[in-house]
């Protein structure tokens, strides 16, 4: 059975086919952004789901990523199930006043790593 990874963040920039598309054969993925659900509860309980699904959650908070609110919530429920949490945060870089309320999702994560990429390879560690 392939590790199942949940893609958290924003939903602008193409960074989901791109993750997709390097890991997809190795690693069953759920991508909110295939859902094609707009009321509020039925994508926060999809989401839920699929975070408490997954084996690890990979996290891109991106610069453009307007407020990160469901980004840090999928953190917060992955912690609390002692999923493996990675996280490349590009927003905390320019903009200090979000690096201090962004530091809890920080400290919540078990790998924090400066770019896409590298959170790709880090995860290709995991593939059976």
């Amino acid at each position: 059975m392939k590790p199942k990874i949940y893609l958290a963040g924003g939903f602008k920039g193409g960074w989901h086919d791109d993750v997709v598309k390097k890991l997809g054969d190795s690693f069953q993925i759920f991508n909110p952004q295939q859902h094609n659900l707009d009321e509020a509860e039925k994508y926060t309980y999809w989401d839920l789901y699929h975070v408490k699904k997954c084996d690890i959650l990979f996290c891109y908070m991106s610069k453009d990523n307007p407020s990160g609110y469901g980004l840090a919530l999928e953190i917060g429920y992955a912690r609390a199930l002692n999923k493996l949490i990675v996280l490349v945060d590009d927003r905390s870089k320019d903009d200090e006043q979000f690096k201090r309320y962004f530091s809890i999702c920080q400290a919540s994560s078990n790998v924090i790593l400066e770019t896409l990429d590298e959170a790709i390879d880090y995860v290709r560690t995991f593939k059976i």
